[in-house]
Parts: C-alpha cells; structure tokens; sequence
C-alpha cells in the first residue's frame, strides 16, 4: 500500500537526474579556465576510487575469514536457471556508448552520457568566444535543474518512509531466515565501514574539520541512498552536501555523477561476500595471496560494471560467477544476497563519492583547501 507514495519519489528523482548530471558535468567542464586541471581531477579521481575500492575489499576479506558467511548454511541450488551468455566486448560498447541519440536520455546510459557531457562541455570550452552563449545556456539549465532538485525534495520525508516501510515488508523474512548469516556479516561490516573509514578519509582531507563538515552534510544523502538503493537517485542531494562541505564546483560536478556509475565501495564489500559465500557452498578453501588478490580484482571490476540503479549488480553477479567458472544455477542465489544487503550498499557507494571528491580537493587544494572555500 505504501509503495506508490516511495514510487512517486524515486521516479521525480530519476526523471529530473539524467538532465541533472549533463548540465552539471558538461557546465563544469565548458567553465574551466585550464583544460589540464580537468585532466588532474580525473586522474585523481581514479586514484582515489581504486585505492577506496582496495581497501572496502579488503575489509569484507577480513571479516568473512573471522566469521565465514557459509557455515553451517544449506542452500538448493535452483535447477534449471538459464542467464543468457554475455560478450565482454558488446557490454562495453554499450556501457560506452548509445547507437542513437534519443537513447542517451536514459538512467540506463548513463556512463554514456557522462562522457557526452563532458564531449559537449569540452567542445564548449574549445570554441572559445562563439561558445560562450552556449556555455552560459549550461550554467543556466544547470541553476534551473538544481532548483528542480530543491522542490522535490520536500516530499523525500513521505517518499523515504514509504519506502524504508516498504523494503522492511517485503524482504524482512528473508533477512531473519536462509540469508541471514549473510546478511550479519554485511550490515555490521558496511556500518562500520560507513563510520570508521569515511570519518578517516574525511580527516585525511581536511583534519578534524573535515570530519565535523562531512557529518554535518552526509545525513540526507545517507537516507536518500538506503532507501531508494540507487546511487544515481542520490546524486541531487550528494551534490547539495558536496557543495555545502566546500568542495569545489568543478571536482564536485565531476566526480559525483561519474562516481555514481563506475565507484561501488558498497558493492566491493557485497562482491567479496558473494564470491566467499559461493565457496563456501561448493567446499572451496577460500585463502591464499593469490586467492584474495583475485577476489579483491573481481570485486573492483564487478564494482565499475554495476549501473547506479537499482538491480544493476545482476552484471557484477554473473561476472563472479562467469570469472570462477561457477555453476550458472548459482547465480539467483548471490542475486538475493545483492538484494538484501542492496540498502547498506547503496548508501556506502554514494557516501563514497562524497568522501573522495573532499580527498581530491585536498590533493589539488592543498592542506587548506577548507579553509580557503569557506
């Protein structure tokens, strides 16, 4: 019964994000006085996700060898599941780009889109002069479609509750029964995680004045992520805080839209889980350097192919299974353990993009970079 009043929010959301993250992106780009500072908060950027995306990995490594998410638990493995086969090289070029315009409007594009705003905002930049009408019509649709964000937000109190109701309802059996060793491991681990090493990244960048900004901020973007489990559905509040912590508009505007597709801490976490647990239910010693320096690689692959959407592990999922040679019939089983531990996952990603765009701004700002915004 609730459910339509958490639908009508999650979908004024993704409506007004794909014009959201292309003004934002494109805007940020055709503004930059320096081409080559572009290429710096990129490159960081990078840096910054992998080295957060090694590290969430590495936690889970520890917690499901202390406490083994499989023993003890007994799953069927469905019969007869079939996934169709999937080209590495056809997803790519799918996730990279659209064979039609028209399509690029879509929250299932969006790795597509982001690299066409950021085409558009450059080719801006590039025209120099005659392009500055153009680059004013981005700043400007990009103040309209921020303020859009601002409207709707006043019903996120009715549109989260209904939601959180919602997912407590419906998958609350699960989480008491076959799952939930599964699930004991991950909430405590992605909590803890959430606290502990966002607060530290969050000093990292700006000292104990960072870690006082960043909570002040984060808390709408927290209940925005867990309750929609979308990452991309968080993107218009994870702005907002970004830019109330201080950040930098043209780090902010890059690094959020685009870490909403291809940074998952949250689902580097979840990766690890799954693969652990699968060994576990087909009597695989899950040890060894070489081992945990596989697991951790497929968990950042599986993290940058996963969509900011809801659901969008399934690709992750069947890379785990794919890369280890699993039984397809595996599958539906880590696709519940995504979808249990999705709202705790969710949250962690999209809080992450958060947190880096702060370290990024300390790397290209300096130790005072606060300071100076504020």
């Amino acid at each position: 019964m609730l459910k339509p009043f958490g639908d009508v929010f999650l979908n004024l959301l993704f409506t007004v994000v794909v014009p959201l993250v292309f003004f934002s992106l494109s805007s940020a780009v055709a503004q930059m006085k320096d081409i080559a500072r572009l290429g710096k908060i990129m490159g960081w950027m990078l840096v910054v996700f992998t080295a957060t995306g090694i590290v969430a990995s590495l936690v889970m490594v520890t917690a499901v060898v202390w406490y083994p998410p499989a023993q003890g638990v007994h799953i069927a493995l469905p019969a007869g599941f079939h996934a169709d086969q999937v080209k590495v090289s056809e997803q790519i070029v799918k996730a990279l780009t659209v064979s039609d315009f028209s399509d690029l409007w879509s929250k299932k594009n969006m790795l597509a889109l982001i690299i066409f705003a950021i085409l558009i905002g450059l080719c801006a930049l590039l025209t120099g002069e005659k392009g500055k009408p153009f680059t004013a019509f981005l700043v400007s649709a990009n103040e309209v479609m921020t303020k859009a964000v601002s409207l709707i937000m006043f019903y996120a109190p009715v549109g989260l509750g209904a939601y959180f109701a919602y997912l407590v309802g419906v998958f609350g059996p699960q989480l008491l029964g076959t799952y939930a060793r599964a699930v004991t491991v991950y909430y405590p681990v992605a909590l803890l995680y959430f606290f502990a090493a966002f607060s530290f990244y969050a000093y990292l960048a700006a000292g104990f004045v960072g870690i006082k900004t960043f909570w002040r901020n984060i808390i709408p973007v927290s209940l925005t992520a867990w309750a929609t489990g979308s990452s991309l559905a968080a993107i218009p509040s994870n702005l907002e805080a970004a830019d109330k912590s201080g950040v930098p508009q043209d780090i902010r505007e890059i690094i959020i839209p685009m870490g909403a597709t291809i940074h998952m801490e949250g689902s580097c976490l979840s990766a690890i889980l799954k693969i652990v647990l699968l060994f576990g239910l087909f009597h695989m010693n899950f040890g060894g350097v070489a081992t945990i320096t596989l697991a951790v690689g497929i968990a950042l692959l599986s993290g940058t192919v996963m969509a900011g959407i809801p659901g969008g592990g399934f690709l992750g999922e069947l890379l785990i299974v794919m890369l280890y040679g699993f039984p397809i019939e595996a599958l539906p089983i880590i696709s519940m353990v995504g979808t249990l531990v999705d709202p705790p996952a969710t949250m962690v990603n999209a809080v992450g993009d958060n947190v880096s765009c702060m370290m990024v701004s300390r790397i290209l700002g300096g130790q005072h970079w606060i300071k100076m915004v504020h």
